[in-house]
């Protein structure tokens, strides 16, 4: 490790308006004389040229200094990631360079970033998907541009267009290599929008949570209704959509202050403030949907078709759809066990067992479907 010229006179520089205190790294001026310190040695009284010499020993502590206060700056959250996905507030600068040489990597969400240390300090870092940790580049679709991963988060791996940034469909088969702090961090944001100053808010404390009663009263337009979805409700919404299955994000927000929500708010590494607007978009449908009234249906069904009927539900819930092949009839979503069951208990009209879904309202229109 060596220190640049232009690394040392900043470091000068930096000691005209004050002493230099970062990560273990010490360095005073009196009168014309040096004092430079680290956990493993010390200096005193030094010229301007032993200064120089005793900042090439503690070439590590130097450059480490350079690149978190020079080249990363000022940038709140910017600078908190970075120095996390190194252990920056773990682990000492020496034990860091150790680990820097051949490469340190964190996951976030669906990505892993990686840093590896340059000859004078510099850090150069790696985005890629989890799933290509370790693939050569040569396999890979390789990006230069952060904001080129915009249309890698566009659509899932079948082609489907993906609402929520973190759900856990992104795509794989890419990388941003080589890239500088600065890039990374807008690589990161670019897949996942606000979760990185969102994390750094919450770890200083300063995580302002909008809760599900506040959201849904300040909505206006077609999404007024939402603030009228009961509280049971509400507690289904976080079921359906605030899981681990669904989103990365560790849901923070409650029904309100002080009234918590029984669902589970999921394990992701950075937080969601609030519901999102794809929440709030379903919200509206179900409020719409929990103002009918339940009704008392009578359905002829064995007890293996209830248990079929049961089990389609679960797959299209936990999108297993797909999984479920076409000879596996013995499976109760299977397509033909299903196409079976239709023909069997559907009516021309496509009703369950042939009990029509409104007996006594031929010609009205469905409540939950009719005009907004």
């Amino acid at each position: 490790m060596t220190v640049r010229d232009s690394q040392f006179e900043a470091l000068l520089d930096a000691v005209e308006s004050g002493p230099v205190e970062f990560d273990g790294l010490s360095v005073a001026e009196s009168d014309g004389e040096y004092d430079l310190e680290t956990p493993e040695s010390s200096y005193h009284g030094l010229s301007e040229s032993e200064l120089r010499e005793a900042a090439a020993d503690a070439a590590a502590y130097v450059t480490n200094w350079y690149y978190w206060e020079r080249t990363v700056g000022a940038g709140r959250h910017r600078r908190a990631f970075l120095r996390w996905s190194e252990g920056a507030g773990d682990h000492s600068v020496p034990e860091r360079y150790d680990a820097l040489e051949g490469g340190v990597a964190v996951e976030w969400g669906q990505l892993a970033v990686s840093v590896e240390l340059g000859s004078d300090g510099e850090r150069r870092y790696d985005v890629r998907h989890v799933e290509d940790v370790g693939a050569p580049l040569s396999e890979l679709d390789v990006y230069e541009d952060p904001l080129d991963l915009r249309g890698v988060t566009t659509y899932d791996e079948r082609g489907r267009y993906r609402p929520l940034k973190t759900a856990p469909t992104l795509v794989s088969g890419w990388a941003l290599p080589d890239v500088d702090g600065r890039d990374a961090v807008e690589a990161v944001d670019t897949v996942y929008p606000a979760t990185v100053a969102n994390w750094n808010l919450e770890r200083e404390g300063e995580l302002d949570v909008n809760h599900w009663r506040e959201t849904a009263e300040r909505q206006t337009g077609i999404y007024d209704i939402i603030d009228e979805l009961p509280r049971e409700a509400v507690e289904w919404v976080a079921e359906t959509c605030c899981v681990d299955s669904q989103c990365l994000r560790r849901r923070e927000w409650e029904y309100e202050e002080g009234d918590e929500l029984d669902a589970d708010g999921g394990d992701g590494p950075f937080p969601c403030r609030e519901p999102c607007s794809l929440v709030v978009a379903a919200a509206r449908q179900w409020t719409k949907l929990e103002r009918e009234e339940t009704r008392t249906y009578e359905f002829e069904l064995t007890p293996s078709e209830k248990e079929q009927l049961e089990d389609v539900v679960d797959a299209v819930a936990d999108g297993r759809t797909e999984e479920i092949r076409e000879a596996d009839v013995y499976e109760g979503a299977n397509r033909y066990r299903a196409r079976y069951l239709r023909a069997k208990r559907f009516d021309e009209e496509g009703n369950l067992s042939g009990t029509p879904t409104h007996p006594d309202e031929d010609g009205e229109a469905d409540p939950a479907h009719g005009d907004d």
